[in-house]
């Protein structure tokens, strides 16, 4: 008896074992003309047994590639594509590339730092000085967002600073919002998808209420 542990290891399933002993067979014709008969009653069984590759774009080239990787690139024949290469489907993809760069507030999230860095390098005026507001303002949220408690302008500018690499002045009039009115914000943003929806002349719709 066989057992499925003692026979060789399907190459692509999906097509069976038959299939891939059919394709072994063909390989051992010597006659190169009746081997590529052989190769064409094969695909054209494959085709029968795996329609779902009909789907992709290229159904005919799928089955002929399919055939030559069952044959572990064993099969030679003239076929109507150029065989696929053993080489490019067994590369291993190239490994990316993670930044080691440490992020020192991570509740300030990486892409600020790309943004502090274009405020460095802007030109000094009214501008920048509006530039580096926004950004103060914005790591205060941030903050609020992960501390819900309270947060001082003093501790967002030195995060500021030492995000920037000491590099960016903090101007002394700057003024950021106030933690209340931040936190305020976040609440009326919470809560807006639970308000109550109102027609276009301000009154409130009665749903499933009677009017007497």
């Amino acid at each position: 008896m066989e057992y499925n542990t003692t026979r060789e290891k399907l190459r692509i399933p999906a097509y069976g074992r038959n299939v891939q002993k059919m394709i072994e067979e063909a390989i051992k014709i010597e006659d190169r003309e009746i081997r590529n008969r052989a190769a064409q009653a094969i695909v054209k069984i494959m085709s029968q047994i795996n329609p779902a590759t009909r789907d992709s774009g290229d159904y005919m080239r799928t089955l002929w590639d399919h055939m030559i990787i069952i044959s572990d690139f064993r099969l030679d024949i003239d076929g109507p594509y150029p065989p696929p290469s053993k080489e490019v489907l067994e590369k291993k993809p190239e490994k990316i590339e993670y930044s080691n760069k440490n992020i020192k507030y991570r509740h300030y999230g990486k892409n600020i730092e790309g943004i502090i860095q274009k405020a460095i390098d802007f030109p000094e005026g009214e501008e920048k000085k509006a530039l580096i507001r926004t950004i103060a303002n914005h790591l205060k949220k941030s903050y609020l967002a992960w501390n819900r408690e309270s947060v001082s302008d003093a501790t967002i500018f030195k995060h500021l600073r030492e995000l920037s690499g000491g590099k960016l002045e903090i101007p002394e009039d700057i003024t950021l919002m106030s933690t209340s009115e931040i936190i305020s914000k976040n609440k009326q943003k919470r809560s807006k998808p639970h308000q109550q929806r109102r027609t276009g002349n301000g009154k409130k719709k009665n749903y499933g209420q009677r009017s007497f």
